[in-house]
């Protein structure tokens, strides 16, 4: 399904008219379609349902209280990388059975808090951190589940930024080295190995990386049962990516399909951590145009949202498909940069984009900005955070309010020196 189109030329989110959300939100605001949401994770999830699974969703990608209580009453598990992250997670009603802790730099505070929770399990990045796991389980005499991230060396063949699976990545135990530490993980007394992980990367647009990050994991998983460690999940991380402009990603069926046939013979059960996939193409930015103006033979039209609501176009030159949201009624168009109002050249969410003419008031929605959108926001600027809106059907509702300027202020204090 689509979360956003045109009814009788307004542009609307599931039933509701985003001109409507904005006379209470005010703008910059993001809005996310519980139907989408839901349709998205009942596509990933249906689509293995001939084998034992886990989808647990990855928290980073879009971490609203409401989103993460839709998805975790859909069934839902969590994938967490902070203990923020867990708190939030809770919160919304995760079970804590179904979370898993990923990351390359859990602190001790983190991990006991994890252990106290009671969660699925930890994937272990590093040699150090699985000594520290095992110390933080001891002093609370209990036994830490763990899987090993095991580091396959795949090229994802996405943005550099994202590709978390080759060797030169910070993230996983080298694969070479997997096999001596979980002999030692399962000589240590407070860690019971459970699994083996694996992530190579987010926005993947093909299905061979991850075949082939299967494929190479196959000997590594023989041979730890041939040694008798009691794993029982493979976690093949998220990754699989979504249409921003003219990528075609594979379907759900056609992943699963090939993640089916490559491991149905392993007997484990699988866990995954999508994010982007799932709440990506959920969710919008809507914004007001501010002003137009043109420098030599250049255009710009100036919106009251900026990079440090939405940074990806920033940081990846990513592309995010730019919209009115009154449908045009002239074929009018005008080639402009659409920029933020933050002092940065860089505060550009589209440069050189052909779009209809866009008058001063004007909305305009950024799409596909449901994941890695509100998550990666700042205050830059000191700009206040926009509101966040959830859609179901033909009512919404704010579901996180805009910022205040008495909101940037708050913790901090004059020192009295």
């Amino acid at each position: 399904m689509e979360a956003f189109t045109y009814i009788n030329g307004e542009l609307c989110c599931e039933e509701v008219p985003l001109s409507k959300i904005a006379e209470s939100a005010d703008t910059p605001f993001y809005v996310y379609s519980k139907a989408k949401l839901l349709d998205s994770f009942e596509s990933f999830n249906n689509a293995f349902g001939e084998v034992p699974h886990k989808v647990c969703f990855s928290t980073k990608a879009n971490g609203n209280l409401a989103v993460l209580h839709t998805l975790v009453s859909a069934g839902a598990g969590l994938d967490i990388v902070s203990g923020g992250e867990l708190y939030r997670g809770l919160k919304a009603g995760a079970d804590p059975k179904k979370v898993v802790y990923s990351g390359v730099g859990k602190r001790r505070s983190e991990i006991e808090y994890a252990l106290k929770t009671g969660i699925m399990m930890f994937n272990v990045e590093s040699q150090a951190e699985l000594d520290v796991i095992d110390e933080v389980a001891g002093r609370l005499n209990t036994k830490a589940p763990i899987a090993l991230r095991v580091n396959p060396d795949v090229d994802p063949k996405t943005h550099p930024y994202i590709s978390t699976g080759l060797k030169t990545a910070k993230f996983g135990i080298p694969m070479d080295e997997a096999v001596d530490e979980y002999k030692r993980a399962m000589g240590l007394k407070h860690i019971e190995v459970v699994g083996v992980d694996c992530h190579i990367g987010s926005q993947l647009t093909t299905i061979e990386p991850f075949v082939e990050a299967i494929r190479r994991l196959r000997p590594l998983i023989e041979e730890l049962k041939s040694i008798g460690a009691p794993i029982k999940y493979l976690d093949l991380g998220g990754g699989l990516g979504i249409r921003y402009n003219e990528e075609n990603p594979p379907s759900m069926e056609e992943y699963a399909k090939a993640v089916i046939d490559n491991t149905k013979d392993l007997g484990l059960e699988l866990v995954f951590e999508p994010g982007r996939s799932i709440a990506g193409n959920a969710g919008a930015l809507i914004t007001r145009a501010l002003y137009n103006k043109t420098n030599e033979d250049k255009k710009f039209t100036i919106v009251d949202a900026a990079m440090n609501d939405l940074i990806r176009p920033m940081l990846y030159k990513s592309y995010h498909n730019i919209v009115p949201v009154t449908e045009p009624t002239s074929s009018e168009r005008a080639v402009v940069d659409l920029v933020g109002p933050i002092c940065e050249t860089g505060d550009c969410f589209g440069g050189e984009r052909e779009l209809p003419l866009i008058d001063r008031g004007e909305l305009v929605a950024i799409l596909s900005a449901g994941a890695y959108g509100y998550t990666m926001a700042s205050n830059y600027n000191a700009r206040p955070r926009p509101a966040e809106v959830m859609v179901s059907g033909g009512r919404y509702e704010i579901v996180r309010k805009r910022e205040t300027y008495e909101d940037l202020l708050r913790g901090e204090s004059i020192s009295k020196f």
